[in-house]
């Protein structure tokens, strides 16, 4: 599902005393089926996009169409049930929004919510919960009753029980130790391959958006000010600099060992596994040069 931002501004508390400007005449364009990345600085009016990617918020300037539906501002748009279930939001600490008495009842409830009959939301539960990794059993158990990292599963698991198009991410490795941050975005990774999702991850990491994303796009003061490939976006360390932002740290050490060596690598390297390859064909390049 296709998503674009026209000439989009957002002011909360519009016309009081209180009235502060989070988005002004912002453009943006997610193709059907990408994995977009959007990054900036705490301020720059990531979180206040990503509310209205399934129109939690609406625009007070210009134009969202999410699909077939345009949310336009000073218009007052009806029946928006059918955004919020094509267009997904797993939130910073989904595991705070559980409620229900039992794993199964929390997974299924987004679904029997939007109509789903009984038996198909309980056979996607079942279907997710293993797709996750966790137990089968553990659907009979309390949601507060899991570790963290299980918690935070159940939770992704309620989202996708509703079968989104549009899978929505905002910083969903917050409070992970490293592994559980590798494997819930490597997992959100699979899931936007298999079914063929549009995928928008809101993070601070330059390293999770230059490995997973195949589009970028900056946020900096309310604004959309740069889109482009990973590659474009993380080589261009001026351009990063312009709005407090740092590459990747395997670029990082590239334009080290570049100085350091005089030794050139053929490209950009978005990960440490391009990075060790990069340098490998570098070292080889000048010995056989020698």
């Amino acid at each position: 599902m296709e998503i674009l931002l026209e000439g989009v501004g957002y002011s909360y508390a519009e016309d009081t005393p209180f009235e502060k400007r989070a988005l002004t005449d912002v453009d943006l364009h997610i193709p059907s089926g990408s994995y977009t990345a959007i990054i900036g600085h705490t301020g720059s009016g990531k979180s206040t996009i990503l509310q209205h990617l399934n129109a939690l918020l609406k625009p007070t300037e210009g134009v969202v169409t999410i699909g077939d539906r345009k949310i336009e501002a000073g218009v007052k748009a009806k029946d928006l049930r059918k955004i919020r279930r094509q267009v997904g939001i797993v939130f910073q600490f989904p595991e705070q929004q559980l409620f229900d008495e039992t794993v199964l009842k929390d997974i299924m409830f987004g679904p029997l919510n939007f109509g789903v009959p009984a038996e198909e939301a309980e056979r996607r539960a079942r279907e997710l919960v293993v797709q996750l990794g966790l137990p089968e059993d553990v659907l009979e158990k309390s949601p507060f009753d899991l570790s963290g990292g299980q918690m935070r599963r159940v939770a992704i698991a309620g989202v996708l029980a509703m079968e989104p198009e549009v899978l929505v991410l905002d910083e969903p490795t917050a409070g992970l130790d490293p592994r559980g941050r590798q494997e819930i975005m490597d997992l959100f990774h699979e899931l936007h391959l298999t079914k063929k999702l549009t995928t928008i991850l809101v993070t601070h990491s330059m390293e999770d958006a230059a490995r997973y994303a195949d589009r970028v796009a900056i946020m900096h003061k309310g604004r959309c000010v740069v889109t482009g490939e990973p590659a474009a976006i993380f080589s261009n360390e001026e351009q990063l600099g312009d709005y407090s932002l740092q590459p990747p740290r395997s670029v990082q050490f590239q334009r080290d060992f570049e100085k350091r060596t005089g030794l050139l690598l053929d490209s950009v390297s978005l990960t440490e596994e391009a990075l060790a390859k990069n340098i490998a064909a570098a070292l080889s390049k000048g010995s056989d040069d020698r």
